[in-house]
């Protein structure tokens, strides 16, 4: 028995098997990823299975690709020896809006539910959903599970949650919802295990091509730097994060269109944007240019100052948290960010520090520091497939 868990993306379409024995999830046994989905794109599956390494180039038509290339898939569970026997397929949706509070059995109408969302994070939940609807052809006798980013931030307080909009704004859903949410959820469990202090005051860090920070308290958020779409709050790779809302008043009456906005605001800011050259911290830290000093500062100074506003809100810190692409391997942001946080009593240990880029839990602060600092690297998988468990336990009851 195990559950698929799954991410789709436009082009894109990462995996992993999760055993499930007496309804606990085990470590994975299979991942991988296929690529290169997109119009006149090089389809390709990598997976690695039993301490293998495996790649496959993908012949497909022109028409329907994802669901070919599902079918590609499929074939390669049924052939691998040793893989057990799937229950459900458990699926990462980036939005669930008010109406999804926690993962659900996907059906027809739930699936017309979420396509109304696709607006609110066009970067992500047509391609979330797309890929559950080739699912569902290509292993028709499985359950589709949705599991929600938005789920984990159900917690917020109404005075986070609620824009400063007339009431009949909000009751139409202008709210803020949080994103990253599973990548929480499976921080925050880590950090539970592995200090007694994460049941305190708790800020953490989604830093990546998405990113985006959550306060936690008790376990539970409280405060989250994204909003009612996946733009608000941090720099991202390729997105704005918060801007004057007057920047787009005024581009509309510079005769802008939705369509330019909406490419203006999610693919041709962030990192991207103010240096001109790309959207990869990596590539930007071994370029010398000024475009891209200009861009990786303006990145840490955006995380140092959401930092300032999370800590408010939790009246104090007792533990700080780096997770995701960036947060987990670029050495020196988390030593900018701790040193212009120093204030707060954080001090973190050069050569700890250098150490955390391997993917394992490591806490990188000296004995002195009054805040405890740890590098998480994050598993949204393992979320998924556990929330899929947990529904299929229920179901089955």
């Amino acid at each position: 028995m195990a559950i698929l868990s799954v991410n789709a993306g436009s082009s894109s379409l990462k995996f992993s098997l999760y055993p499930l024995q007496a309804g606990q999830v085990h470590p994975q046994v299979l991942s991988g990823n296929i690529e290169g989905l997109e119009p006149g794109g090089a389809p390709t599956m990598r997976w690695t299975y039993q301490v293998q390494n495996y790649s496959q180039t993908l012949r497909l038509g022109t028409e329907h690709v994802f669901a070919q290339a599902l079918l590609s898939l499929r074939d390669l569970l049924a052939d691998l020896p040793g893989v057990p026997t799937i229950n459900a397929v458990a699926h990462r949706v980036v939005h669930g809006a008010a109406m999804y509070r926690a993962s659900m059995v996907v059906t027809d109408d739930v699936l017309a539910q979420l396509t109304q969302f696709n607006s609110l994070a066009p970067l992500h939940q047509p391609h979330n959903l797309e890929g559950i609807r080739a699912f569902r052809q290509a292993f028709a006798s499985l359950p589709q599970i949705a599991c929600f980013d938005t789920a984990f931030h159900a917690t917020l307080p109404e005075v986070d949650y609620r824009f400063a909009l007339p009431e009949a704004l909000y009751q139409q859903g202008l709210r803020r919802y949080g994103f990253h949410g599973l990548s929480y959820q499976y921080v925050i469990g880590v950090l539970q295990q592995q200090t007694g202090r994460a049941s305190g005051r708790v800020l953490m860090a989604h830093l990546g091509n998405g990113a985006s920070m959550c306060a936690a308290l008790d376990g539970k958020s409280c405060a989250t730097t994204m909003g009612f779409s996946a733009l608000e709050g941090l720099m991202m790779g390729t997105r704005t994060g918060s801007l004057d809302a007057g920047v787009l008043l005024y581009l509309l009456e510079q005769g802008w269109d939705h369509a330019r906005l909406q490419t203006l605001l999610y693919k041709q800011s962030g990192l991207l944007g103010v240096s001109g050259i790309s959207a990869d911290m990596r590539r930007l830290r071994a370029d010398a240019s000024v475009s891209a000093k200009l861009a990786t500062d303006m990145f840490t100074y955006r995380v140092v100052r959401e930092s300032g506003a999370m800590v408010a809100c939790l009246q104090g810190l007792d533990v700080l948290a780096f997770s995701g692409g960036i947060g987990e391997h670029d050495v020196a942001l988390r030593a900018e960010v701790a040193e212009k946080l120093a204030w707060m009593g954080i001090e973190i240990d050069p050569q700890r520090n250098a150490q955390a880029i391997a993917d394992s839990v490591m806490a990188i602060h000296t004995p002195a520091s009054r805040v405890e600092v740890w590098v998480v690297p994050t598993d949204e998988g393992v979320v998924v497939a556990r929330e899929a468990a947990r529904l299929l336990q229920l179901t089955s009851a």
